[in-house]
């Protein structure tokens, strides 16, 4: 059971606080560190933000963890990464059922200081909560596995300009140049309200909520007509790689034989979001469901995993290890800033 207690948590009172959130607009910025690269660039690399020894334990529970399934993957046996062998993970590498967004090891990684800090930095502000995101697994042996083809996407609504929201991954294996990882639109958030003032004609890629843009074949020759380069972003075990949610970006599978594996955080101020949004993330927390990168919870997901049109044989509505939340993390969920009703 989990060492929290979502019963009888304290409300918490906001402390207002003046602006002092870092400009993400591409105007010069001399913060003197990752700040300045996520306002030039609209993405960033915070090297080292959980320690080389704790990513290597993070990786090492995340292969053990599917191992556990029991359904015949053996890290030590590249032969293994079968479907069969394999909770549903789908093309993109995302494992969205089982309660994994709430597996003890990715609420460790979500608390680690050194990645709440930098969100904290850039939003100058201590009151945040975080998404209840989900892991993505990028196999070396992709043979078996549904092809992971070019997506390129930005996670904001156009009709909602500037920066909103800064989402983030914890890389918890080395990931070089041809590795797999994430490969962004370097600057594109800068142009982003020009390019949908100019696009607002073209037809858009379905999706099932507004805060998702495809960019179309004519939308990518826009962003290459204006010169913006596409860059596969390295970084080592431990770094924490944060980009503006504006900025066009996906993820491209390995061309060696070193797996990828990412934990995905968000984290936005409390005081973005209603009562309603915090009422909505407590259920989702307390039934152990995951949420899309937006710490909102606007949208919230299912435990029930589907293989081949059937219910998943190894399907589970909780994790293997519930989490086990400090303080600090407690205040992640979110239930601690409900108002108590009068």
């Amino acid at each position: 059971m989990s060492a929290t207690t979502t019963q009888t948590a304290p409300s918490i009172t906001l402390t207002s606080k003046a602006g002092g959130r870092a400009a993400i607009d591409g105007k010069p910025t001399n913060y003197g560190d990752f700040r300045d690269d996520l306002n030039r660039d609209g993405y960033a690399v915070i090297k080292g933000a959980v320690p080389r020894e704790r990513a290597n334990a993070y990786s090492d529970a995340f292969y053990s963890y599917l191992e556990g399934f029991g359904l015949g993957y053996d890290r030590n046996d590249p032969s293994t990464v079968r479907r069969a062998k394999l909770p549903v993970i789908n093309e993109k590498g995302m494992i969205l059922n089982y309660g994994a967004p709430h597996e003890k090891w990715v609420w460790d990684i979500r608390g680690e200081p050194g990645v709440v800090d930098a969100f904290a930095k850039v939003y100058d502000d201590e009151d945040l909560i975080v998404s209840f995101d989900v892991v993505n697994v990028g196999f070396a042996n992709r043979e078996d596995l549904p092809e992971n083809k070019p997506w390129p996407h930005q996670d904001q609504d156009p009709a909602k300009p500037g920066f909103r929201c800064l989402q983030g991954l914890v890389n918890l294996n080395p990931s070089g140049p041809n590795d797999g990882g994430l490969i962004v639109c370097k600057g594109g958030h800068i142009h982003s309200e020009q390019f949908h003032k100019d696009m607002a004609d073209e037809p858009r890629i379905p999706a099932w909520t507004p805060e998702w843009y495809g960019f179309t074949e004519n939308g990518m020759q826009w962003l290459k007509d204006r010169g913006l380069e596409w860059v596969k972003v390295c970084a080592d075990p431990g770094d924490l790689i944060v980009w503006d949610s504006r900025i066009p970006h996906y993820n491209v599978p390995t061309q060696t034989k070193q797996d990828r594996f990412a934990v995905y955080t968000c984290f936005m101020p409390v005081a973005d979001v209603t009562q309603e949004d915090l009422i909505r993330k407590r259920d989702a927390f307390e039934r152990r469901l995951g949420t899309t990168h937006w710490p909102n919870a606007r949208h919230v997901g299912s435990n029930a995993a589907v293989r081949d049109g059937k219910p998943c044989p190894v399907s589970r509505e909780r994790p293997v290890q519930d989490p086990v939340l400090n303080e600090r993390t407690y205040k992640l969920t979110g239930i601690p800033y409900i108002k108590a009703e009068a």
